[in-house]
């Protein structure tokens, strides 16, 4: 059904977006065939005028002619040579020039009748297709929302309420950075590619890109967080059961770190994300995913969708979504409250369920792991100083199955980031379950494609909002 979902809304906003532009081209000739209803007035008045001997009234009503007649206009001919001959003085002729007019004016409203109902003609069957699969795909979300209705009912108990108007908002100004860092960013590969570009023109892209990138990175520093959809939001959009993140509150700075992508200027590629925004990228392929909030935070982390669990009962949530959830990735850590989850999911939890991560510095941890289990893990050879240095996943008797995060020795790809290889990672750690996720590192780049495809469709909608601004303001 996600797929369906996806299918049908991706199909309705191609064709509502040609049916509007259909519909807003039926529209403006619809405008000029009502605007020429003047037309036996506007000849009248010019009439008036050269009785009066007034050329400048004359052209006044002739210039009405050129502005709403359809081209190649009779009428607009012969008011255009009634008008130059006023302007001579030569009011007989133009008198006899404008005496035409009154058959020719049919003739051009027939014209802008067959106008109008040729384009309303190609805009009606878009536009009732449209409709169609709008339908079909607001049905379809009905029901993927109804999928989660459980859990988003127990999430919307923690997620603190906030302004209707506040992600719409900045929506926008997020679409306003990534247009500006887009553009910046290609602007700068091109200075240093179009080697045959004068040095001044390279010049004025090169620090007009720089400035485009500077203005960018602190408007989506500011914004990016306050356009964040909640955790109920998501998992409303998504008839997957979640994917349950847990981690340590101090684990939040090293998560939030923007790993260089190796090889990306050359590429004319640009990371802005997290690792944990990339790694969620990465863990949904299986569902939406969400996360226990740090008590009092003013914003969200981005990554996992975060919800806030009360200080003195946090247990009873973090237990209940541990239920509803179809995986949980752990990250390892040092504190008391990620232990008792560690032994909750131990005790109450599928075994193949349960996916840990191991941090690169894990001094005592994999001692306090083996406690747990009964088998040793056998971490303390992976001491890699990265972010995550391995990943534990569990057979049926919660024997450990541990792999390495690389890059190893002899690898091919070094060419991703550090959350690549911990994709990559956790996707063979799951295949030795049975559990087949294709693709999970190259997810983790799912947001920086996403970012260059949301400042391209920013276009054409700038100038769809600007061709509706004129139908609107122009009527």
């Amino acid at each position: 059904m996600r797929t369906a979902t996806r299918l049908l809304t991706a199909a309705a906003v191609v064709v509502g977006y040609v049916a509007l532009i259909l519909a807003i081209t039926a529209g403006l000739d619809l405008r000029e065939r009502n605007a020429f209803h003047d037309a036996p007035a506007q000849h009248a008045a010019f009439l008036t005028a050269v009785e009066r001997g007034s050329a400048a009234d004359a052209a006044a009503a002739a210039e009405w002619f050129r502005e709403n007649t359809p081209s190649g206009s009779s009428a607009r001919a012969s008011i255009s040579n009634a008008s130059s001959a006023a302007e001579d003085g030569e009011f007989d002729l133009a008198r006899r020039f404008a005496s035409d007019v009154p058959e020719e004016i049919p003739q051009d409203q027939a014209v802008l009748d067959e106008e109008f109902a040729r384009s309303w003609g190609r805009a009606v069957p878009w536009l009732v297709i449209g409709a169609v699969l709008l339908a079909a795909a607001l049905v379809l979300r009905h029901r993927r929302r109804a999928a989660n209705a459980d859990v988003v009912e127990l999430v919307n108990r923690f997620v603190p309420p906030r302004p209707v108007w506040r992600r719409p908002i900045f929506m926008v100004v997020n679409g306003v950075g990534y247009v500006l860092m887009v553009a910046g960013f290609l602007g700068l590969v091109a200075v240093t590619r179009a080697q045959d570009v004068p040095w001044n023109i390279r010049s004025i892209m090169l620090v007009g890109g720089l400035i485009a990138i500077v203005v960018a990175y602190y408007v989506l520093r500011y914004s990016r967080p306050r356009a964040t959809p909640g955790a109920a939001a998501v998992l409303q959009s998504d008839w997957r059961r979640p994917v349950l993140y847990l981690r340590g509150f101090d684990d939040d700075p090293n998560a939030a770190v923007v790993d260089d992508l190796p090889g990306a200027l050359p590429q004319g590629l640009l990371s802005i994300h997290s690792r944990e925004e990339q790694l969620v990228g990465a863990l949904g392929a299986f569902g939406p995913v969400v996360a226990v909030g740090r008590p009092g935070e003013p914003l969200p982390h981005l990554g996992a969708a975060r919800f806030y669990l009360p200080g003195d009962d946090w247990q009873t949530g973090v237990r209940t979504l541990m239920d509803m959830s179809q995986l949980i990735v752990l990250r390892l850590g040092e504190g008391e409250g990620l232990w008792w989850e560690v032994e909750q999911a131990r005790t109450t939890q599928p075994p193949g369920k349960l996916v840990l991560l191991v941090p690169g510095e894990h001094n005592g941890l994999a001692e306090r792991l083996d406690a747990h289990l009964p088998s040793p893990t056998g971490l303390e050879q992976f001491r890699t100083g990265q972010w995550t240095s391995a990943v534990v996943v569990f057979d049926q008797d919660w024997n450990p199955r541990v792999h390495g995060v690389g890059p190893f020795p002899g690898d091919k790809n070094k060419y991703g980031a550090p959350v690549f290889y911990v994709a990559r990672a956790i996707q063979a750690a799951l295949q030795s379950l049975g559990t087949h996720r294709r693709a999970l590192g190259i997810r983790t780049n799912r947001g920086m494609l996403a970012v260059f495809g949301k400042a391209l469709l920013l276009v054409p909608v700038f100038f769809l909002v600007v061709y509706f601004l004129r139908l609107i303001f122009l009527w």
